[in-house]
């Protein structure tokens, strides 16, 4: 990202509008709702049904989702991250509009597609992923533009990143009860905090155009434990669910997963949010996602 301004190749600066890093958790979110469903199989049908998910949620729908994201603040970055491809003047305003509706339109092809192979009645998966693209649309855009309420686009965000692939690969093998979309909402506070860590290096930026990010409106100290608590409170009450319901073994390995993730929390993240959040990220996510897989093998059985 940081040469984008120095990029000339369109094909490059356009990728880097996507940020492939930001594919990761809704691939891996295809995958638990798949191993929710209990009926994925290791058939060549089954996975290349997977894989073609995985680029609807990932390539497609995430890369409309950053890219109509960069487009509209393309202000703010200009203060934050002037380097990006269109604060750098790397891409014109036609390019990136096209792009939008590409990725867009492929998106939703793919998922109304999928609904056919999967033999659906009713386009549930192309219902899900309208629903949100139009999440993702009001996220950035004006007049609504969630993200300017620190509280409500963090947990649009997290609920993206979380419930929507989830929700879109079980329904591609089966059918998705209420109690794990109610389960795989809660989990979004998870998702909630992780989005907050973003926040703290766009303050600048964010309190220039009047954006009320947590680390504007309640600064950084106040902020980062309002993350922390939210990603490490989520999953502990979702280990208490599970051993609740009698699924004590799924309970113990989310446990397990989830104290690495404190212990980063304060070797990196609770020391210094601005300095260490991608090193708290590369070093805590992982356990993260690790344990909403273990989430979804427990909501199969």
């Amino acid at each position: 990202m940081k040469g984008a301004s120095l990029e000339t190749n369109k094909w490059k600066i356009r990728l880097q509008l996507t940020k492939p890093v930001t594919w990761a958790p809704l691939i891996w979110g295809v995958v638990c709702g798949a191993a929710a469903s209990g009926n994925f199989q290791w058939t060549f049908e089954d996975v290349a049904k997977s894989i073609v998910c995985m680029i609807m949620s990932g390539p497609c729908l995430t890369g409309y989702t950053q890219t109509i994201n960069d487009w509209y603040d393309r202000e703010i970055d200009a203060i934050n991250e002037p380097y990006r491809p269109i604060p750098s003047g790397a891409i014109t305003e036609t390019e990136v509009i096209s792009q939008i509706w590409v990725l867009l339109l492929a998106g939703l092809g793919i998922a109304y597609g999928l609904d056919r192979w999967a033999g659906h009645d009713f386009p549930s998966i192309f219902v899900t992923a309208l629903g949100g693209s139009f999440l993702s649309y009001i996220y950035s855009a004006p007049p609504l533009k969630l993200k300017q309420n620190g509280w409500i686009g963090n947990f649009a965000l997290g609920s993206s990143y979380i419930c929507l692939p989830w929700w879109a690969g079980q329904l591609l093998f089966g059918t998705l009860p209420p109690d794990v979309m109610v389960l795989t909402v809660l989990y979004s506070i998870a998702g909630l905090g992780i989005a907050i860590v973003n926040d703290f290096k766009s303050i600048e930026g964010d309190r220039a155009m009047g954006l009320q990010s947590l680390p504007v409106a309640f600064g950084v100290d106040t902020a980062k434990w309002i993350c922390a608590g939210c990603i490490d409170i989520t999953q502990l009450s979702v280990a208490a669910y599970l051993a609740l319901t009698g699924k004590l073994y799924y309970s113990i390995a989310l446990l397990v997963l989830i104290c690495p993730q404190v212990f980063f929390q304060f070797q990196y993240f609770l020391k210094d949010p601005i300095k260490y959040d991608v090193k708290y990220q590369g070093s805590a996510q992982p356990f993260l996602v690790l344990g909403i897989l273990v989430t979804a093998l427990a909501s199969s059985h």
